[in-house]
């Protein structure tokens, strides 16, 4: 297992380093074109920058520097040179990113009118930077750290601690900022985490069926000879009563998704599916 992890590591590298590097970059320059302008604290070392720089004037790009530091050496001593080697890259050129794109705090203009859409507009960008960046299979450093030591030692799950660490941050900037704010930080996380999901995992075309029908065979026929599509069968066990049954299983495009389940209900009313979406297909058909 550990020889297909790095194998998978090592594929493609340069694409990755690329990638990387054009996701730090765009997320540079929605922190210093949108986040910092708004003082919008959305978290993480990013969001500790603005707050010091809104109170002590900290230049942004050295305070996430020094984050990256001090997180990086406390990964050094917690999880190993190998598990650290992956963030230092990114924690060394975003900080640079970050001074080299300050400029751009000064390019647009906030007002209360135009908050709102330049929140969604700025979650979008960060959805698909963070997305790209959790592709290439490097980290970012900074928090994060912080969240996979409190697993590896405590067992504590990785996004609970990382939410929790997210909110009290987001909490300290509501102390200087402001409930507004705080709330147009919670709209920027949202969509964020939706447009990263389809960065990650694409827009699904296709829904997974499965399917349990005392018309077995008639549903086969159904999907195979009036839609078709193939269909796999397998045999499973029932948790209650233990009795055996047959699960049909169907990939169907999402354009027929109601030509399906209204196929199934006209065949069998007793029939019961479970409809899944299918992001990747692979192999034979």
């Amino acid at each position: 297992m550990e020889e297909m992890l790095t194998c998978i590591k090592k594929k493609k590298n340069l694409y990755r380093v690329i990638l990387m590097t054009l996701s730090l970059l765009l997320s540079a320059i929605l922190y210093n074109l949108f986040l910092l302008p708004m003082n919008l604290v959305t978290g993480g070392a990013n969001g500790i920058a603005t707050i010091t720089k809104y109170v002590y004037n900290i230049n942004p790009a050295t305070m996430i520097l020094l984050i990256a530091i001090a997180c990086g050496i406390t990964s050094l001593l917690y999880l190993g040179v190998e598990r650290t080697a992956g963030t230092i890259v990114a924690s060394i050129v975003y900080p640079l990113f970050v001074q080299l794109t300050s400029f751009l705090s000064n390019t647009i203009t906030v007002t209360e009118n135009e908050m709102f859409i330049l929140v969604i507009f700025a979650g979008v960008l960060s959805g698909v930077a963070n997305g790209l960046m959790y592709k290439t299979g490097y980290s970012n450093g900074g928090f994060p750290v912080v969240s996979q030591i409190l697993y590896d030692y405590f067992k504590i799950d990785i996004a609970k601690s990382s939410l929790a660490i997210n909110i009290f941050i987001v909490l300290i900037g509501t102390f200087f900022f402001g409930t507004t704010n705080a709330m147009y930080a919670i709209i920027f996380l949202y969509v964020n985490s939706i447009i990263l999901d389809k960065v990650l995992l694409g827009v699904s075309n296709n829904k997974l069926f499965y399917i349990i029908t005392s018309e077995e065979e008639n549903i086969r026929n159904y999907i195979i000879s009036t839609l078709k599509h193939s269909v796999t069968s397998f045999d499973v066990q029932g948790g209650f009563l233990e009795k055996k049954r047959k699960v049909i299983m169907a990939l169907i495009p999402t354009k027929e998704y109601y030509r399906v389940t209204e196929g199934i209900k006209l065949i069998d009313k007793e029939a019961f599916f479970v409809v899944t979406d299918a992001y990747q297909s692979e192999g034979a058909k």
